[in-house]
């Protein structure tokens, strides 16, 4: 009879439950959300980083090398030898021939996982999915 007159508080309760289940899940998407940006960045930067590395590297195997005419020499081989070096250390570096990038990435994940006190580990999900998710957890203090 309670019914027809308006909610009764047990009907209340279970609106608030779901409310704040709604709140929470927002919430944790927001917070993946942000941990996957920040996955994709800290990939960029590992790979940027074995990039200009591997440059590095390169660039004293084509200090010795000499040009000829008619097909070599002057200011514009210079500049583009440089600008040649960068993207043959760009292209190592996205086919991950030497693997530098991982390894960095680990680490700057850990660092990044330690300052932050949460996990940004991405893991695969209990169903059958695809799609990888990210767990949150706080760390113990």
């Amino acid at each position: 009879m309670n019914e027809l007159f308006g909610p009764t508080s047990s009907s209340i309760s279970l609106l608030q439950a779901r409310q704040d289940q709604a709140r929470s899940a927002q919430a944790a998407h927001n917070i993946t959300a942000k941990n996957a940006q920040m996955l994709e960045d800290i990939d960029a930067t590992a790979t940027e980083f074995e990039a200009v590395f591997v440059a590095e590297m390169m660039k004293p195997m084509f200090d010795g090398l000499s040009t000829e005419a008619p097909f070599g020499g002057g200011k514009g081989e210079e500049v583009f030898r440089g600008m040649l070096i960068q993207e043959y250390g760009k292209e190592i570096a996205r086919t991950e021939t030497i693997g530098l990038s991982s390894h960095i990435k680990r680490e700057m994940i850990r660092m990044q996982e330690e300052a932050s006190g949460t996990s940004l580990t991405p893991i695969a999900p209990a169903n059958d999915d695809t799609e990888t998710t990210t767990t949150i957890t706080k760390a113990n203090n």
